[in-house]
Protein backbone atom coordinates (compact mmCIF):
# COMPACT_ATOMS: atom_id res chain seq x y z
CA UNK A 1 0.00 0.00 0.00
CA UNK A 2 1.60 3.60 -0.45
CA UNK A 3 2.13 5.58 2.27
CA UNK A 4 -1.17 7.54 3.52
CA UNK A 5 -1.45 11.33 2.83
CA UNK A 6 -2.61 11.05 6.63
CA UNK A 7 -2.06 8.36 9.16
CA UNK A 8 -3.89 8.62 12.46
CA UNK A 9 -2.02 6.21 15.36
CA UNK A 10 -3.33 5.33 18.76
CA UNK A 11 -5.51 8.36 19.42
CA UNK A 12 -6.47 9.46 22.79
CA UNK A 13 -8.57 12.38 23.78
CA UNK A 14 -9.58 13.18 26.97
CA UNK A 15 -11.43 16.01 28.76
CA UNK A 16 -10.78 17.35 32.06
CA UNK A 17 -13.72 17.87 34.08
CA UNK A 18 -14.14 19.39 37.77
CA UNK A 19 -10.75 17.10 38.65
CA UNK A 20 -12.52 14.01 36.34
CA UNK A 21 -11.19 12.95 33.10
CA UNK A 22 -13.50 12.17 30.59
CA UNK A 23 -12.45 9.93 27.90
CA UNK A 24 -14.01 10.39 24.43
CA UNK A 25 -11.40 9.02 21.97
CA UNK A 26 -9.59 5.73 23.46
CA UNK A 27 -6.57 4.89 21.08
CA UNK A 28 -8.40 4.95 17.34
CA UNK A 29 -5.99 4.21 14.40
CA UNK A 30 -6.74 4.62 10.84
CA UNK A 31 -4.93 5.70 7.53
CA UNK A 32 -5.80 8.19 4.66
CA UNK A 33 -4.61 7.93 1.41
CA UNK A 34 -4.58 10.70 -1.47
CA UNK A 35 -7.79 10.28 -3.80
CA UNK A 36 -9.30 8.44 -1.02
CA UNK A 37 -12.86 8.89 0.49
CA UNK A 38 -12.56 7.10 4.04
CA UNK A 39 -16.29 7.31 5.72
CA UNK A 40 -16.31 7.33 9.69
CA UNK A 41 -19.58 6.15 11.20
CA UNK A 42 -21.14 5.51 14.23
CA UNK A 43 -23.81 7.18 16.36
CA UNK A 44 -24.02 10.50 18.28
CA UNK A 45 -21.11 11.23 20.93
CA UNK A 46 -19.23 8.35 19.74
CA UNK A 47 -15.95 10.24 19.40
CA UNK A 48 -16.81 11.43 15.47
CA UNK A 49 -16.48 14.96 15.57
CA UNK A 50 -14.09 14.73 18.54
CA UNK A 51 -11.65 12.50 16.02
CA UNK A 52 -12.26 15.16 13.31
CA UNK A 53 -11.49 17.95 15.51
CA UNK A 54 -8.07 16.82 17.11
CA UNK A 55 -6.38 16.62 13.50
CA UNK A 56 -6.73 20.58 12.84
CA UNK A 57 -6.10 20.52 16.63
CA UNK A 58 -9.17 22.61 16.79
CA UNK A 59 -9.91 21.12 20.70
CA UNK A 60 -11.47 23.09 23.12
CA UNK A 61 -8.50 24.05 26.18
CA UNK A 62 -9.60 21.62 28.38
CA UNK A 63 -8.78 18.32 26.01
CA UNK A 64 -5.74 16.61 26.27
CA UNK A 65 -4.61 14.56 22.90
CA UNK A 66 -2.05 12.08 22.73
CA UNK A 67 -0.93 9.74 19.92
CA UNK A 68 0.13 10.94 16.53
CA UNK A 69 -1.51 12.96 13.54
CA UNK A 70 1.16 12.62 10.72
CA UNK A 71 0.13 14.39 7.51
CA UNK A 72 2.98 13.77 4.14
CA UNK A 73 5.20 13.05 7.49
CA UNK A 74 5.03 15.56 10.10
CA UNK A 75 3.04 15.41 13.60
CA UNK A 76 0.58 18.18 13.24
CA UNK A 77 -0.33 17.27 16.99
CA UNK A 78 3.13 18.89 17.63
CA UNK A 79 2.69 21.72 15.60
CA UNK A 80 3.06 25.37 17.12
CA UNK A 81 -0.64 27.40 16.33
CA UNK A 82 0.83 29.79 14.03
CA UNK A 83 2.32 26.56 11.75
CA UNK A 84 -1.52 24.96 12.30
CA UNK A 85 -2.41 28.14 10.69
CA UNK A 86 -0.52 27.22 7.75
CA UNK A 87 -2.43 23.54 7.56
CA UNK A 88 -5.77 24.40 8.73
CA UNK A 89 -7.91 25.68 5.29
CA UNK A 90 -4.84 25.71 2.85
CA UNK A 91 -4.15 21.80 3.04
CA UNK A 92 -6.74 20.18 5.10
CA UNK A 93 -10.32 21.98 5.18
CA UNK A 94 -13.22 21.38 7.04
CA UNK A 95 -17.30 21.30 6.83
CA UNK A 96 -18.51 21.67 10.19
CA UNK A 97 -21.71 20.10 11.78
CA UNK A 98 -23.40 22.66 12.60
CA UNK A 99 -23.28 25.72 9.86
CA UNK A 100 -24.75 28.59 12.17
CA UNK A 101 -22.41 28.27 14.62
CA UNK A 102 -19.18 27.75 12.58
CA UNK A 103 -20.21 30.92 10.53
CA UNK A 104 -19.26 34.60 11.97
CA UNK A 105 -22.70 35.90 12.25
CA UNK A 106 -21.43 39.61 12.10
CA UNK A 107 -20.20 38.99 8.58
CA UNK A 108 -21.44 38.49 5.25
CA UNK A 109 -21.23 35.33 3.64
CA UNK A 110 -18.84 37.24 1.03
CA UNK A 111 -16.43 38.25 3.63
CA UNK A 112 -16.20 34.53 5.21
CA UNK A 113 -15.28 33.54 2.13
CA UNK A 114 -12.76 36.15 0.54
CA UNK A 115 -11.22 36.37 3.82
CA UNK A 116 -9.79 32.21 3.42
CA UNK A 117 -9.29 33.28 -0.37
CA UNK A 118 -7.16 36.76 0.77
CA UNK A 119 -5.44 34.80 3.36
CA UNK A 120 -4.14 31.72 2.20
CA UNK A 121 -4.25 32.48 -1.68
CA UNK A 122 -2.92 36.17 -1.16
CA UNK A 123 -6.29 36.94 -4.02
CA UNK A 124 -6.89 40.71 -4.78
CA UNK A 125 -10.48 41.85 -3.36
CA UNK A 126 -12.27 41.72 -6.58
CA UNK A 127 -10.39 38.72 -7.32
CA UNK A 128 -11.89 36.67 -4.73
CA UNK A 129 -15.19 38.27 -4.91
CA UNK A 130 -14.84 36.76 -8.42
CA UNK A 131 -13.97 33.86 -7.25
CA UNK A 132 -16.54 33.58 -4.54
CA UNK A 133 -19.38 33.96 -6.68
CA UNK A 134 -17.87 31.03 -8.48
CA UNK A 135 -17.51 28.68 -5.33
CA UNK A 136 -21.58 29.45 -4.46
CA UNK A 137 -22.56 29.08 -7.55
CA UNK A 138 -20.56 25.54 -7.27
CA UNK A 139 -22.20 24.62 -4.54
CA UNK A 140 -25.86 25.04 -6.15
CA UNK A 141 -26.67 28.37 -4.30
CA UNK A 142 -29.47 29.86 -6.81
CA UNK A 143 -28.82 33.82 -7.53
CA UNK A 144 -25.56 33.60 -5.87
CA UNK A 145 -24.74 37.87 -6.37
CA UNK A 146 -27.91 38.67 -4.00
CA UNK A 147 -26.57 36.02 -1.44
CA UNK A 148 -23.46 37.77 -1.01
CA UNK A 149 -24.24 40.56 1.09
CA UNK A 150 -26.56 38.01 2.92
CA UNK A 151 -25.50 37.42 6.99
CA UNK A 152 -26.00 33.80 7.95
CA UNK A 153 -29.25 34.02 9.92
CA UNK A 154 -30.76 35.29 6.68
CA UNK A 155 -30.24 32.05 4.63
CA UNK A 156 -31.90 28.82 5.17
CA UNK A 157 -30.38 25.52 7.30
CA UNK A 158 -29.64 24.20 3.81
CA UNK A 159 -27.93 27.67 2.38
CA UNK A 160 -26.27 27.99 5.08
CA UNK A 161 -24.38 24.65 4.99
CA UNK A 162 -23.62 25.32 0.98
CA UNK A 163 -21.84 28.22 1.86
CA UNK A 164 -19.79 26.31 4.35
CA UNK A 165 -19.02 23.76 1.74
CA UNK A 166 -17.91 26.51 -0.52
CA UNK A 167 -15.75 27.86 2.10
CA UNK A 168 -14.00 24.68 2.92
CA UNK A 169 -13.29 24.31 -1.02
CA UNK A 170 -11.81 27.63 -1.49
CA UNK A 171 -8.38 26.57 -1.30
CA UNK A 172 -8.82 23.29 -3.07
CA UNK A 173 -7.22 21.42 0.19
CA UNK A 174 -5.48 17.99 -0.13
CA UNK A 175 -7.84 16.83 2.67
CA UNK A 176 -11.33 17.40 3.28
CA UNK A 177 -13.08 16.70 6.51
CA UNK A 178 -16.58 16.37 5.85
CA UNK A 179 -18.35 16.50 9.29
CA UNK A 180 -22.26 15.68 8.78
CA UNK A 181 -21.60 17.73 5.15
CA UNK A 182 -25.37 17.03 3.95
CA UNK A 183 -27.00 17.12 7.47
CA UNK A 184 -29.32 20.34 6.62
CA UNK A 185 -29.68 19.49 2.90
CA UNK A 186 -32.65 18.19 1.05
CA UNK A 187 -32.35 14.99 -0.93
CA UNK A 188 -32.23 16.75 -4.14
CA UNK A 189 -29.78 19.19 -3.20
CA UNK A 190 -27.51 16.18 -1.37
CA UNK A 191 -27.20 14.50 -4.05
CA UNK A 192 -25.96 17.62 -6.32
CA UNK A 193 -23.50 18.25 -3.19
CA UNK A 194 -22.17 14.34 -3.06
CA UNK A 195 -21.69 14.65 -6.84
CA UNK A 196 -19.91 17.93 -6.73
CA UNK A 197 -17.48 16.48 -3.48
CA UNK A 198 -16.82 13.58 -6.30
CA UNK A 199 -16.04 15.79 -9.06
CA UNK A 200 -13.76 17.94 -7.01
CA UNK A 201 -11.81 14.98 -5.04
CA UNK A 202 -11.42 13.29 -8.94
CA UNK A 203 -10.26 16.62 -10.35
CA UNK A 204 -7.50 17.80 -7.42
CA UNK A 205 -6.98 14.38 -6.35
CA UNK A 206 -8.25 15.21 -2.89
CA UNK A 207 -9.12 12.73 0.00
CA UNK A 208 -12.04 12.43 1.68
CA UNK A 209 -12.55 11.72 5.58
CA UNK A 210 -15.94 11.89 5.27
CA UNK A 211 -17.86 11.47 8.83
CA UNK A 212 -22.06 11.21 8.63
CA UNK A 213 -24.89 9.13 10.97
CA UNK A 214 -26.09 7.94 7.51
CA UNK A 215 -24.85 4.73 6.63
CA UNK A 216 -26.57 4.75 3.36
CA UNK A 217 -25.14 8.22 2.53
CA UNK A 218 -21.69 6.29 3.55
CA UNK A 219 -22.14 3.04 1.56
CA UNK A 220 -22.74 5.65 -2.22
CA UNK A 221 -19.30 8.03 -0.87
CA UNK A 222 -16.79 5.61 0.71
CA UNK A 223 -14.04 3.66 -0.24
CA UNK A 224 -13.06 2.26 3.46
CA UNK A 225 -15.43 2.80 6.33
CA UNK A 226 -14.34 3.10 9.96
CA UNK A 227 -17.03 2.29 12.68
CA UNK A 228 -17.30 4.10 16.28
CA UNK A 229 -18.70 3.33 19.68
CA UNK A 230 -18.02 4.93 22.54
CA UNK A 231 -14.28 6.01 21.57
CA UNK A 232 -13.12 3.24 19.90
CA UNK A 233 -13.00 1.66 16.55
CA UNK A 234 -14.62 -1.47 16.94
CA UNK A 235 -14.99 -2.15 12.80
CA UNK A 236 -13.05 -1.10 9.76
CA UNK A 237 -12.92 -2.33 6.22
CA UNK A 238 -13.58 -1.85 2.70
CA UNK A 239 -16.90 -0.21 2.78
CA UNK A 240 -18.80 -3.21 0.85
CA UNK A 241 -17.29 -5.81 2.99
CA UNK A 242 -18.58 -4.25 5.84
CA UNK A 243 -21.90 -3.57 4.81
CA UNK A 244 -22.24 -7.43 3.04
CA UNK A 245 -20.76 -8.73 6.01
CA UNK A 246 -20.46 -6.78 9.15
CA UNK A 247 -18.10 -9.03 11.56
CA UNK A 248 -19.36 -6.41 15.04
CA UNK A 249 -22.95 -6.56 16.36
CA UNK A 250 -22.88 -2.68 16.79
CA UNK A 251 -22.37 -2.54 13.03
CA UNK A 252 -25.17 -4.81 12.42
CA UNK A 253 -27.56 -2.79 14.85
CA UNK A 254 -26.27 0.63 13.13
CA UNK A 255 -27.74 -1.55 9.26
CA UNK A 256 -31.00 -2.39 10.65
CA UNK A 257 -31.80 0.91 11.87
CA UNK A 258 -34.18 2.23 9.32
CA UNK A 259 -36.85 4.05 10.28
CA UNK A 260 -40.21 2.57 9.82
CA UNK A 261 -43.94 2.11 11.23
CA UNK A 262 -46.72 4.77 10.97
CA UNK A 263 -48.11 6.77 13.34
CA UNK A 264 -51.19 5.90 15.33
CA UNK A 265 -54.67 6.58 13.85
CA UNK A 266 -56.34 9.74 14.75
CA UNK A 267 -58.57 10.05 17.66
CA UNK A 268 -60.97 12.91 16.29
CA UNK A 269 -60.51 13.39 13.10
CA UNK A 270 -62.94 16.29 12.15
CA UNK A 271 -61.45 18.50 15.16
CA UNK A 272 -59.17 20.94 13.51
CA UNK A 273 -56.70 22.50 16.19
CA UNK A 274 -54.97 24.45 13.74
CA UNK A 275 -56.23 26.38 11.31
CA UNK A 276 -54.76 28.87 8.30
CA UNK A 277 -55.72 30.84 5.08
CA UNK A 278 -53.74 32.90 2.79
CA UNK A 279 -50.51 33.18 4.97
CA UNK A 280 -48.01 35.25 3.10
CA UNK A 281 -44.61 35.87 4.15
CA UNK A 282 -42.75 38.43 2.24
CA UNK A 283 -39.30 40.17 3.26
CA UNK A 284 -39.02 43.57 1.00
CA UNK A 285 -35.70 44.06 -0.91
CA UNK A 286 -34.81 47.68 -0.57
CA UNK A 287 -32.20 50.01 -2.64
CA UNK A 288 -31.71 53.40 -3.21
CA UNK A 289 -30.48 56.27 -0.90
CA UNK A 290 -34.20 56.69 0.09
CA UNK A 291 -34.36 52.62 1.12
CA UNK A 292 -37.42 52.21 -0.75
CA UNK A 293 -39.06 48.86 -1.57
CA UNK A 294 -37.99 47.16 -5.28
CA UNK A 295 -39.02 43.83 -4.92
CA UNK A 296 -40.03 41.09 -2.69
CA UNK A 297 -38.09 37.85 -2.12
CA UNK A 298 -41.58 35.75 -1.33
CA UNK A 299 -40.55 33.11 0.95
CA UNK A 300 -44.10 32.30 1.68
CA UNK A 301 -47.39 32.64 -0.75
CA UNK A 302 -51.20 31.86 0.25
CA UNK A 303 -50.81 29.12 1.65
CA UNK A 304 -53.35 27.37 3.51
CA UNK A 305 -53.60 24.89 5.99
CA UNK A 306 -55.56 22.86 8.22
CA UNK A 307 -54.12 20.42 11.42
CA UNK A 308 -56.44 17.70 13.06
CA UNK A 309 -56.07 17.06 16.75
CA UNK A 310 -53.57 14.01 17.17
CA UNK A 311 -52.37 14.40 13.63
CA UNK A 312 -49.00 15.01 12.24
CA UNK A 313 -48.83 17.41 8.89
CA UNK A 314 -45.58 16.54 7.23
CA UNK A 315 -44.08 19.62 5.12
CA UNK A 316 -41.75 18.79 2.79
CA UNK A 317 -39.36 20.72 0.30
CA UNK A 318 -35.89 21.46 -0.84
CA UNK A 319 -34.32 23.80 1.69
CA UNK A 320 -34.97 27.35 0.70
CA UNK A 321 -38.43 26.49 -0.27
CA UNK A 322 -40.29 28.35 2.54
CA UNK A 323 -40.71 25.22 5.29
CA UNK A 324 -39.72 26.46 8.27
CA UNK A 325 -40.25 30.36 7.62
CA UNK A 326 -44.27 28.96 7.22
CA UNK A 327 -43.77 27.02 10.47
CA UNK A 328 -42.54 30.10 12.01
CA UNK A 329 -45.32 32.08 11.33
CA UNK A 330 -47.76 29.88 12.20
CA UNK A 331 -46.13 30.54 15.50
CA UNK A 332 -46.07 34.26 15.48
CA UNK A 333 -42.59 33.73 15.61
CA UNK A 334 -42.30 35.54 12.32
CA UNK A 335 -44.28 38.37 11.01
CA UNK A 336 -46.93 37.50 8.30
CA UNK A 337 -50.26 37.99 6.64
CA UNK A 338 -53.40 35.68 6.33
CA UNK A 339 -55.92 34.46 8.92
CA UNK A 340 -54.40 31.81 11.62
CA UNK A 341 -56.80 30.13 13.96
CA UNK A 342 -55.89 27.85 17.24
CA UNK A 343 -57.90 25.55 19.06
CA UNK A 344 -61.21 27.79 17.60
CA UNK A 345 -59.87 31.08 18.85
CA UNK A 346 -58.06 33.59 16.35
CA UNK A 347 -54.59 34.53 17.16
CA UNK A 348 -53.29 36.55 13.89
CA UNK A 349 -54.81 39.63 15.32
CA UNK A 350 -52.95 38.82 19.09
CA UNK A 351 -50.12 41.23 20.16
CA UNK A 352 -47.05 39.38 21.85
CA UNK A 353 -48.94 40.29 25.00
CA UNK A 354 -52.05 39.06 24.49
CA UNK A 355 -50.49 35.72 22.32
CA UNK A 356 -48.55 34.45 25.53
CA UNK A 357 -50.89 32.21 27.41
CA UNK A 358 -51.30 30.37 23.52
CA UNK A 359 -47.39 29.78 24.00
CA UNK A 360 -47.18 26.77 26.47
CA UNK A 361 -49.62 25.26 24.17
CA UNK A 362 -47.76 25.99 20.61
CA UNK A 363 -44.04 25.05 20.92
CA UNK A 364 -41.16 24.72 18.54
CA UNK A 365 -38.07 22.12 18.01
CA UNK A 366 -35.63 24.46 16.09
CA UNK A 367 -33.19 23.03 13.45
CA UNK A 368 -30.49 24.22 14.75
CA UNK A 369 -29.66 22.08 18.68
CA UNK A 370 -26.84 24.53 19.80
CA UNK A 371 -27.96 27.96 18.05
CA UNK A 372 -31.26 27.81 20.24
CA UNK A 373 -29.68 26.39 23.48
CA UNK A 374 -28.20 29.01 25.82
CA UNK A 375 -24.72 28.47 26.47
CA UNK A 376 -25.11 30.17 29.90
CA UNK A 377 -27.80 27.50 31.61
CA UNK A 378 -27.12 23.96 32.56
CA UNK A 379 -29.26 21.56 30.74
CA UNK A 380 -32.03 21.48 33.59
CA UNK A 381 -32.52 25.31 33.56
CA UNK A 382 -32.72 25.26 30.05
CA UNK A 383 -36.09 22.50 30.36
CA UNK A 384 -36.96 24.14 33.16
CA UNK A 385 -37.59 27.41 31.67
CA UNK A 386 -40.75 26.98 30.48
CA UNK A 387 -42.05 25.34 33.81
CA UNK A 388 -41.00 28.49 35.62
CA UNK A 389 -42.37 31.24 33.02
CA UNK A 390 -45.59 29.85 32.81
CA UNK A 391 -45.63 28.79 36.84
CA UNK A 392 -46.15 25.28 35.82
CA UNK A 393 -44.64 23.22 38.89
CA UNK A 394 -43.41 23.70 42.08
CA UNK A 395 -39.36 23.01 42.66
CA UNK A 396 -40.12 19.23 44.03
CA UNK A 397 -41.99 18.72 41.38
CA UNK A 398 -40.11 20.78 38.85
CA UNK A 399 -36.73 18.53 39.40
CA UNK A 400 -38.86 15.04 39.10
CA UNK A 401 -40.34 16.61 36.00
CA UNK A 402 -37.32 17.32 34.18
CA UNK A 403 -35.59 13.66 35.28
CA UNK A 404 -38.88 12.45 33.74
CA UNK A 405 -38.51 14.25 30.17
CA UNK A 406 -34.78 13.75 30.14
CA UNK A 407 -35.53 9.41 30.56
CA UNK A 408 -37.98 9.70 28.22
CA UNK A 409 -35.96 11.23 25.21
CA UNK A 410 -32.79 9.18 26.07
CA UNK A 411 -30.65 11.38 27.99
CA UNK A 412 -29.01 10.19 31.39
CA UNK A 413 -31.04 12.81 34.32
CA UNK A 414 -27.44 12.58 35.73
CA UNK A 415 -25.91 14.65 32.76
CA UNK A 416 -28.91 17.67 34.00
CA UNK A 417 -25.97 19.97 35.78
CA UNK A 418 -23.76 20.07 32.80
CA UNK A 419 -23.61 22.64 29.84
CA UNK A 420 -25.17 22.28 25.98
CA UNK A 421 -20.66 22.24 24.72
CA UNK A 422 -20.33 19.32 26.83
CA UNK A 423 -22.72 17.62 24.74
CA UNK A 424 -23.33 15.77 21.19
CA UNK A 425 -24.83 17.50 18.31
CA UNK A 426 -27.25 14.98 18.54
CA UNK A 427 -27.75 14.83 22.14
CA UNK A 428 -28.26 19.02 22.29
CA UNK A 429 -31.05 17.93 19.72
CA UNK A 430 -32.56 15.79 22.58
CA UNK A 431 -32.43 18.23 24.83
CA UNK A 432 -34.49 20.73 22.80
CA UNK A 433 -37.06 18.06 22.32
CA UNK A 434 -37.23 17.49 26.06
CA UNK A 435 -37.73 21.42 26.08
CA UNK A 436 -40.62 21.19 24.31
CA UNK A 437 -42.39 18.25 25.38
CA UNK A 438 -41.54 19.55 29.03
CA UNK A 439 -44.88 21.44 28.86
CA UNK A 440 -47.40 19.05 27.66
CA UNK A 441 -48.17 21.11 24.55
CA UNK A 442 -51.28 20.61 22.15
CA UNK A 443 -49.03 21.79 19.59
CA UNK A 444 -44.94 21.17 18.40
CA UNK A 445 -43.75 22.21 15.44
CA UNK A 446 -40.62 20.25 14.62
CA UNK A 447 -38.18 22.17 12.49
CA UNK A 448 -36.08 19.00 11.16
CA UNK A 449 -35.65 17.46 14.52
CA UNK A 450 -34.03 14.17 13.65
CA UNK A 451 -31.60 15.81 11.22
CA UNK A 452 -28.65 15.69 13.57
CA UNK A 453 -29.27 11.99 14.46
CA UNK A 454 -28.04 8.69 13.84
CA UNK A 455 -30.66 6.44 12.91
CA UNK A 456 -30.82 4.76 15.83
CA UNK A 457 -31.61 7.16 18.06
CA UNK A 458 -33.83 8.69 14.99
CA UNK A 459 -35.86 5.55 15.25
CA UNK A 460 -36.10 5.88 19.20
CA UNK A 461 -37.29 9.53 19.00
CA UNK A 462 -40.24 8.60 15.77
CA UNK A 463 -41.15 6.01 17.92
CA UNK A 464 -41.09 8.32 21.14
CA UNK A 465 -42.86 11.25 19.27
CA UNK A 466 -45.93 9.17 18.23
CA UNK A 467 -46.33 7.36 21.63
CA UNK A 468 -46.28 10.83 23.53
CA UNK A 469 -48.73 11.64 20.40
CA UNK A 470 -51.29 8.97 21.50
CA UNK A 471 -50.41 9.43 24.95
CA UNK A 472 -51.76 13.36 24.92
CA UNK A 473 -53.28 13.79 21.54
CA UNK A 474 -49.87 15.85 20.53
CA UNK A 475 -50.60 17.74 16.94
CA UNK A 476 -47.47 17.92 15.04
CA UNK A 477 -46.43 20.25 12.28
CA UNK A 478 -43.08 18.23 11.00
CA UNK A 479 -40.32 19.88 8.96
CA UNK A 480 -37.91 17.76 6.96
CA UNK A 481 -36.50 16.82 3.96
CA UNK A 482 -35.82 13.89 5.50
CA UNK A 483 -38.46 11.24 3.36
CA UNK A 484 -37.95 8.06 5.30
CA UNK A 485 -38.67 9.72 8.40
CA UNK A 486 -41.36 12.36 7.16
CA UNK A 487 -43.21 9.03 6.14
CA UNK A 488 -42.66 7.53 9.48
CA UNK A 489 -44.38 10.31 10.87
CA UNK A 490 -47.03 11.92 9.26
CA UNK A 491 -50.64 10.79 8.34
CA UNK A 492 -50.81 13.74 5.63
CA UNK A 493 -47.23 15.50 3.72
CA UNK A 494 -47.81 19.06 1.85
CA UNK A 495 -45.23 19.83 -0.49
CA UNK A 496 -43.70 23.24 -0.71
CA UNK A 497 -41.71 24.71 -3.33
CA UNK A 498 -40.53 28.54 -3.80
CA UNK A 499 -42.80 29.23 -0.90
CA UNK A 500 -45.89 27.67 -2.42
CA UNK A 501 -47.89 24.55 -2.04
CA UNK A 502 -47.33 22.27 -4.78
CA UNK A 503 -49.43 19.17 -3.85
CA UNK A 504 -50.86 17.76 -0.89
CA UNK A 505 -52.52 14.57 0.48
CA UNK A 506 -51.96 11.46 2.47
CA UNK A 507 -48.48 10.17 3.20
CA UNK A 508 -49.99 6.91 1.33
CA UNK A 509 -50.95 8.90 -1.75
CA UNK A 510 -48.29 11.81 -2.29
CA UNK A 511 -45.67 8.29 -1.78
CA UNK A 512 -47.30 6.06 -3.91
CA UNK A 513 -48.90 8.22 -6.85
CA UNK A 514 -46.91 11.58 -6.62
CA UNK A 515 -49.04 14.25 -8.84
CA UNK A 516 -46.26 16.28 -9.53
CA UNK A 517 -43.17 16.24 -11.55
CA UNK A 518 -41.40 17.82 -8.63
CA UNK A 519 -42.26 15.26 -6.06
CA UNK A 520 -41.54 12.69 -8.11
CA UNK A 521 -38.30 14.14 -8.88
CA UNK A 522 -38.56 14.40 -4.56
CA UNK A 523 -38.70 10.49 -4.33
CA UNK A 524 -36.66 9.51 -6.52
CA UNK A 525 -33.92 11.59 -4.65
CA UNK A 526 -34.35 10.27 -1.86
CA UNK A 527 -35.27 6.46 -2.89
CA UNK A 528 -31.91 6.58 -5.21
CA UNK A 529 -29.74 7.94 -1.62
CA UNK A 530 -31.63 4.87 0.20
CA UNK A 531 -31.55 2.46 -2.41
Amino acid sequence: MKNALLSVQNLKVSFNQCADNQDAVKGISFDLHAGETLGLVGESGSGKSISALSILNLLPDNASCSGSIEFEGCDLLSLSETQMRQVRGNRIGMIFQEPMTALNPLHTIERQICEVLTLHLGMKQSQARERTLELLHLVGIQRPETKLTAYPHELSGGQRQRAMIAMALACEPDILIADEPTTALDVTVQRQILSLLAELQQKFGMAILFISHDLNLIRHVSDNICVMKDGELVEQGKTEDVFSSPSHSYTIELLNAEPDGTPEVQSDPDYKLLEASDVRVWFPVKAGVFRRTVDHIKAVTDVSISLGKAETLGIVGESGSGKTTLGMALLKLQNSTGNIHFAGQTIDTLNQKEFRPFRREMQVVFQDPFGSLSPRMTIADIIGEGLDIHKLAASSEREQQIVQVMEEVGLNPDWRHRYPHEFSGGQRQRVAIARALILKPKLIVLDEPTSALDRTVQSQVIDLLRSLQAKYNLSYIFISHDLAVVKAMSHRIMVMKDGEIVEQGSTEQIFHQPQTDYTRELLGAAFESHG
